[in-house]
């Protein structure tokens, strides 16, 4: 378990990000700095240990930030520098590790390598590489080793491709696309039954579950009129909802989390801050707003300790 007796109060943050030297020079070769249309921000653990000390967060689980690196070596050295500062800092950190798709073979290999030999917490999956999107046939051989290794996932949006670079500039990512991209994948998951075929991984949906309450409803009810039309197979709905949890990175509020839970339980619903994203005074204070508010919404109140810290402890056991 992440907490102990005398932790037991310290919130886990489940959406964080690791931005590596070799990232950034990397990306910085590949002319890809600005791929995701905005300067990626500075990194450092001490910093971010800083802040957690500061607005009482005790563990930290860090993902690799956008935009997918193409070199299986860059992901492999992310890897092991996420891997580093779990170690150099038991009970603080934890990382879910990048894998070099879209080479699903090299893939299944950093798995083994990230879960066996990094002692990884989990998978970060992009929702797209390249525009293969998860959902995608070519993955099923991915989620079986996934699905036999009961992984989490944790999903994160990336720049969707092909890319309308004029609806970027119109619009950034990080206010709309994301969102959409996030949706976008999930929803194809889910059309393919993937969650339920592969039962035993645990997905965490990023920024409050993007469109997810609006789009899953509208699915269930086209879904017997693309069957007729052979456009769809069988979907089994409570079994792929079952495997989908929520950070609430963004925009939370007490509306945002009653939406979510017209599609989800509160034992799915977990606390997300996207460091180092937004500035650190921001995310404290937003951290407060959200302890206030789950303390005063009667409805919402017996979920506070679930969705501070409990919910991710059970997950990361």
């Amino acid at each position: 378990m992440i907490a102990t007796a005398t932790m037991a109060q310290g919130v886990i943050d489940v959406h964080g990000h690791i931005i590596t030297p070799e990232f950034l020079s990397a990306l910085e070769h590949e002319g890809r700095l600005m791929d995701e249309g905005f300067p990626l921000p500075k990194y450092d653990v001490d910093n971010h240990l800083k802040w957690m000390e500061e607005a009482g967060v005790q563990t930290s689980v860090l993902t690799l930030a956008a935009p997918q690196p193409t070199s299986a070596d860059v992901v492999r050295q992310a890897n092991e520098a996420a891997a580093r500062i779990k170690k150099e800092h038991p009970n603080r950190f934890k990382f879910c590790a990048a894998l070099p798709l879209p080479d699903v073979k090299a893939s299944i290999r950093e798995v083994i390598y990230a879960l066996d030999t990094l002692k990884a917490d989990g998978i970060k999956l992009a929702t797209n590489v390249g525009g293969q999107y998860l959902g995608a046939p070519e993955l099923d051989t991915l989620f079986s080793v996934l699905n036999e290794r009961k992984a989490v996932i944790i999903l994160h949006p990336h720049r969707p491709e092909p890319v309308n670079r004029q609806v970027m500039q119109q619009t950034p990512l990080a206010m709309q696309e994301y969102l959409s991209e996030t949706t976008r994948a999930v929803s194809n998951m889910i059309s393919r039954n993937v969650l339920a075929r592969y039962p035993n991984v645990k997905v965490l949906v990023p920024h409050c579950g993007a469109y997810l309450p609006l789009a899953i409803p509208r699915m269930k009810s086209l879904t017997p009129v693309m069957q007729k039309n052979k456009m769809l197979g069988e979907i089994d709905y409570e079994a792929n909802l079952a495997a989908l949890y929520y950070d609430l990175a963004g925009a939370h509020s007490p509306e945002v989390i009653r939406l979510l839970l017209t599609i989800t339980t509160p034992d799915h619903l977990l606390y997300g801050s996207d460091y180092p994203y937004v500035a650190p005074q921001v995310l404290t204070q937003s951290l407060a707003r959200m302890k206030q508010y789950l303390s005063d919404e009667r409805d919402l109140a017996p979920f506070r300790e679930m969705i501070l810290y409990q919910n991710a402890n059970q997950i990361f056991k």
